[in-house]
């Protein structure tokens, strides 16, 4: 019985290191999570201001300018934001809806820390480092638990 044990254990440990390993190739894949914050971050400062520039991209993600131009260039050549030196950028349909759905899951998860009893502080630090991580299924399904918990006011008493 306890050989048992230990090849459970021995298991669990060879899929997590599986899981580690899924994620990692995944993260190598042509688009990053940094690229992800680029376009949220153009986003939100073409809602804001009605437009965005790299200067202005730069104080917000607290990178050099060299560093936002060559991500830009970047960002343009995979189709994500039409981008000309000295003249600004825009998000083109696929960054906009990129940068969207990276907002809705901020959302979502933000939500789901408030629920629970997290400070938006804290919150949102978290947030940022999960949002570009979880499969859409993943957070399909917490939507779906976040309606649910709000329907029942008796649930969100056990939180509090």
């Amino acid at each position: 019985m306890i050989m048992l044990k230990k090849n459970k254990t021995f298991d669990e440990k060879e899929e997590r290191l599986e899981s580690i390993k899924r994620a990692n190739s995944q993260e190598s894949s042509k688009f990053t999570t940094r690229m992800e914050d680029y376009l949220e971050v153009i986003l939100e400062l073409v809602e804001l201001k009605g437009y965005a520039t790299p200067s202005d991209i730069s104080n917000y993600m607290n990178v050099r300018p060299p560093s936002v131009t060559k991500m830009l260039r970047r960002l343009d050549e995979e189709k994500y934001i039409e981008y000309t030196k000295y003249r600004g950028l825009k998000l083109n349909v696929k960054g906009k809806s990129l940068a969207n759905e990276i907002r809705q899951k901020h959302s979502d998860l933000l939500e789901f820390f408030e629920i629970i009893g997290v400070d938006k502080y804290t919150a949102n630090i978290d947030v940022e480092g999960m949002e570009h991580h979880l499969n859409p299924k993943t957070i399909k399904q917490l939507r779906k638990f976040i309606t649910i918990v709000k329907s029942k006011p008796d649930l969100l008493a056990i939180f509090n």
